[in-house]
């Protein structure tokens, strides 16, 4: 907008005053009842107003935008996507859990934490990987690493992109008991969610590969969900890196759910099964062969 009225009109000119400005303005303003009404602020300076159960449509769709948009900026094309428990210890620490177990049922526990310990460094490795992928000619990225923000496996993948100088994505979520992004998390693609519908979403927009390493509850409600959508057509096939053979059959039977026919015996190619990160990278290199990387439009 053209601060000096006396300059000639431009037709690019912005005519409307922007809403920041306005905020401000809003702030200044006499210290009167009726100003001191919640009604009197303007609504999306209204905290109260915005958390009424009758704008949950509206925090939906911010939910959804702010890290769209977010990203877009950053010129994020594509992601590499990681799953995996919050719990399985650092290689260095795996010990130390054993040694802290008080019971033979705790200590049983804490040794199978740490034989997938493992993952930690395959995690760390194949986010290393990722990030290597060079800019592209328009200044895009692509398989940009993207966690849940968490420790553990999360934490790994976010680390291993950030050793390698890149930029590298958490999606952190509100929850009862603290939760904080971890370190390796690039601080302006932090972001926190209220709503698990739209994280979900968000690990699945613009994913060109997936990494699945053994996790519990939170893993397998990502992990079948995209099964579930690229089984049904919703969404189009990515490579599913699946690490962890002998956790992941002692868990699911993924065999039997197709002899029991709930699942097609075709189901079970919509996994990747691997144990290190080379496997992985050289399963995506593969499935993306003949298939151009998407660019900026």
């Amino acid at each position: 907008m053209t601060d000096n009225i006396n300059e000639p009109p431009n037709i690019a000119d912005r005519k409307f005053r922007p809403a920041r400005q306005e905020a401000q303005d809003a702030q200044r303003i006499a210290d009167v009842p009726q100003t001191k009404s919640n009604a009197y602020r303007l609504a999306f300076q209204d905290t109260e107003f915005l958390l009424r159960e009758d704008l949950r449509p509206v925090r939906f769709q911010l939910e959804l935008l702010k890290p769209e948009l977010l990203l877009d900026e950053a010129r994020i094309k594509s992601t590499f996507v990681f799953y995996g428990s919050a719990r399985i210890p650092r290689p260095e620490a795996a010990q130390e859990l054993i040694d802290a177990a008080t019971t033979p049922a705790a200590r049983k526990i804490a040794e199978r934490l740490a034989a997938n310990s493992k993952y930690y460094a395959e995690a760390q490795k194949l986010a290393q990987i990722a990030a290597r992928c060079p800019v592209d000619e328009n200044g895009c990225r692509n398989f940009v690493v993207c966690s849940g923000g968490g420790p553990s496996i999360m934490e790994a993948a976010n680390r291993g992109a950030a050793e390698e100088g890149s930029p590298t994505i958490g999606l952190n979520i509100v929850l009862p008991h603290e939760q904080s992004p971890n370190p390796y998390v690039t601080p302006e693609l932090s972001f926190q969610f209220h709503y698990f519908a739209l994280r979900k979403m968000h690990f699945l927009l613009r994913a060109r590969a997936l990494a699945v390493f053994p996790g519990g509850f939170g893993t397998f409600d990502e992990f079948f969900e995209l099964l579930t959508l690229i089984q049904t057509g919703k969404m189009k096939p990515i490579p599913i890196l699946l690490f962890g053979r002998e956790f992941w059959t002692r868990v699911v039977n993924f065999q039997a759910l197709a002899e029991e026919g709930v699942i097609s015996p075709r189901d079970l190619d919509l996994i990747t099964w691997v144990e290190t990160a080379e496997d992985a990278w050289a399963a995506v290199d593969a499935f993306y062969a003949d298939s151009p990387l998407p660019t900026c439009d």
